[in-house]
């Protein structure tokens, strides 16, 4: 195929690749990471912090994206950078199967950080050459679309695979029924000294002591009120090949005033197998009534489960390098022979400063995502927690597909719709619009916080809700940072600072997310997080934008 043809290739063979190509490692650094991460027991405040200090590459991208846009194609580098992406995903899975996995894994992060944030300023310089103004505002929304379908696509469909090779792996789930009943109907109750442990032949499972677990309601007229059950797990077997069998214990679902009052993660190995680990249940005093719950003990291989869907991701992005290899156009201003830019490393930054109204527009990048910047580092954590700790329990399969369904379609359809509206009437029309969209729709987590619901029709809808906000309102900021870039000579670079501000204001709020939830509880976090949202208000009423930025151009 000659150049020619090469250079006029549809946008469509593209963009969506690319864009998917360019949100999946930032998902996994910045998101998945975080699953991960909680699933393994690393705690929340420690989890928020080191990943969103994996932020540091997109913030200070800007400091070698001259050399970017100076040096080689940006064609070259996007499929470099896919290549080295590629083994990056592989590290991190070789390292989960580590003794000393936490600080490895993070190195391995580091490197797809910096490898990813090159890759953004390789794959929107390219998205800028190989466009015109119309045909940039017409696919903002379809670019946004895949970039966030991708990071769909991994908090939804990597996830998933993690689930379900988690179900299938380690020891099967049990489940624990309990009742609360009134103190006559419990007629013993069982002790530790009881328990006798006869080893089973083949694969540990787990057992608890009693199986039928009743707790009695709290009468406050009785001889000794009491409100509580003890409950005792241990294996049937010792774990195999000197393995150490990791189990979690919590509320999957029923009556919410029966809780779990003690540590619900034991651990077992062949040393202590046969020993019971205690647990506590107890019930509200408002409890008067009869009442059920459903307790699930999971004991799954994890780290296993994350390195096999990790790998496979690594192969993805292999089949991506040599596909954009080939499908990439040639535009002649990506011809490293062709480019103009002759200025210096410092120049290159000054334009960027120098450009009219950069204050307000930086405040505006800092603060837009203010509040969204401390939602997402909890979401996952609050979808993922036990009831006891005020999450929803989900399992990583029903968050999974939760967000790689019915989060994707609202997603899409947010995006695609903020870009048609934006091509049509111009940014500068709903931008206070795109602002509304992309907060208000929290207002969702306050209400799960509370109600805590046990029905995925109820969790998915108001996962839908806050994908379709965060969709069309996501567009309007893309679209803002294309209007600052685009501004004088430098696109590449000048994205890149733009970007790089934008990472600076996801970054820091994220650090800090973690320990003001454990601070606060996930109830009155979100609640901050809504007022959180004011500042990106106000930073709308001092920017100005071309009422014509976006709009199509008439023949």
């Amino acid at each position: 195929m000659n150049s020619k043809n090469k250079s006029n290739r549809s946008p469509w063979s593209w963009i969506p690749s690319l864009y998917f190509a360019e949100g999946i490692p930032y998902i996994i650094v910045m998101f998945v990471a975080s699953d991960m991460y909680k699933t393994l027991g690393i705690p929340n405040s420690k989890l928020a912090f080191w990943t969103s200090l994996l932020y540091l590459p997109w913030v200070i991208k800007p400091l070698w994206s001259p050399f970017v846009d100076i040096y080689s194609t940006k064609r070259k580098w996007i499929v470099w950078m896919q290549l080295i992406l590629a083994l990056a995903f592989f590290g991190v899975s070789f390292a989960l199967q580590l003794p000393w996995w936490f600080p490895v894994t993070l190195m391995f992060l580091w490197v797809m950080a910096l490898t990813s944030a090159t890759h953004d300023i390789a794959a929107d310089g390219f998205y800028m050459l190989a466009l015109d103004e119309h045909t940039q505002a017409f696919f903002t929304g379809i670019r946004a679309t895949f970039y966030r379908l991708a990071m769909i696509a991994g908090l939804g469909l990597v996830v998933i695979i993690t689930g379900l090779i988690l179900d299938n792996t380690g020891l099967d789930t049990l489940n624990v029924n309990i009742r609360a009943v009134s103190r006559s109907r419990i007629t013993d109750t069982i002790h530790e000294e009881d328990i006798k442990i006869v080893e089973e032949d083949g694969k540990p499972r787990i057992l608890v002591f009693p199986e039928d677990v009743k707790v009695p309601l709290y009468n406050k007229a009785d001889p000794d009120p009491c409100d509580s059950a003890v409950i005792y797990f241990a294996l049937s077997a010792p774990p195999e090949d000197d393995k150490i069998v990791k189990m979690t214990f919590g509320h999957k679902k029923g009556s919410q005033d029966i809780y779990l009052a003690s540590t619900g993660i034991f651990e077992f190995d062949k040393s202590n197998w046969n020993i019971p680990k205690k647990a506590t249940i107890k019930v509200k005093p408002n409890l008067k009534e009869t009442a059920s719950a459903r307790f699930d003990a999971k004991a799954g291989n994890v780290p296993f489960s994350w390195s096999v869907s990790i790998a496979f991701l690594g192969i993805l992005f292999l089949l991506l390098s040599l596909y954009h290899k080939y499908i990439l156009p040639s535009p002649e201003s990506d011809n490293r022979e062709n480019k103009k830019q002759e200025g210096s490393y410092f120049h290159v930054f000054a334009t960027f400063f120098k450009k009219e109204g950069i204050i307000p527009s930086i405040i505006f990048l800092l603060l837009y995502r203010f509040s969204e910047s401390q939602l997402t580092k909890m979401a996952s954590p609050f979808f993922l927690d036990s009831h006891e700790n005020g999450g929803l329990a989900l399992s990583l399969t029903e968050k999974g597909i939760a967000y790689g369904t019915v989060g994707l379609i609202a997603l899409m359809a947010g995006g695609i719709l903020g870009g048609i509206v934006a091509s049509r009437n111009g940014l500068k029309k709903w931008i206070w619009w795109m602002a509304v969209s992309i907060n208000v729709p929290n207002v969702v987590y306050i209400f799960m916080s509370y109600v805590l619901p046990d029905n995925l029709i109820v969790i998915n809808a108001c996962i839908a809700v806050e994908q379709f906000g965060y969709g069309f309102g996501f567009t309007g900021y893309m679209l803002y940072m294309l209007y600052i870039a685009g501004q004088g000579e430098y696109k590449t670079a000048h994205f890149a600072i733009a970007t790089g501000f934008m990472a600076l204001g996801m970054m820091i709020p994220g650090m800090i997310s973690g320990a003001i939830q454990e601070f606060l509880g996930y109830q009155h976090f979100f609640i901050y997080v809504i007022i959180c949202t004011i500042p990106s208000f106000a930073a709308l009423w001092f920017i100005k934008i071309d009422p014509a930025f976006g709009k199509k151009k008439m023949e």
